[in-house]
């Protein structure tokens, strides 16, 4: 249990450096979908910006969980078994919340397809980071 949770805080960390540096690029380097962000459709209220700094957390440590469980069925180098993780967790969990999301809010593709690459590089640096602290 110990490495489950060291390695999710590890992560964790990581995922919220990458993430912030990753809102600076969007909004510097694609200002058009940044701007999507103040529609009506997102709270932008500063009481739950919290989340935004917690979710790397809950991301990880639950993947570490995950990671552990299934990390034996995972074959190949390391670079192949992060990449492989981070594959299965984004067909698994984060292409379903894409295509229901796109279908019920008034977001566009581009934001999508953006959240969609988003997790697709937290799962993989998640599972190169376990792979690494819990082979």
């Amino acid at each position: 249990m110990k490495k489950i949770v060291i390695a999710g805080l590890v992560a964790g960390f990581v995922l919220l450096v990458l993430s912030v540096i990753g809102l600076y690029l969007t909004i510097w380097l694609f200002p058009g979908l940044a701007t999507q962000y103040f529609d009506p459709a997102f709270d932008t209220s500063s009481s739950k910006v919290m989340f935004y700094y917690i979710h790397p957390f809950v991301i990880s440590l639950a993947l570490s969980w995950f990671w552990s469980r299934f990390k034996g069925l995972l074959t190949g180098s390391f670079l192949t078994r992060g990449i492989e993780f981070g594959i299965i967790y984004t067909l698994i969990a984060t292409l379903p919340m894409m295509v229901l999301i796109y279908s019920a809010m008034n977001v566009s593709s581009a934001m999508v397809t953006t959240w969609f690459v988003l997790a697709l590089v937290q799962g993989v640096i998640a599972g190169l980071i376990f792979e690494k602290m819990n082979p």
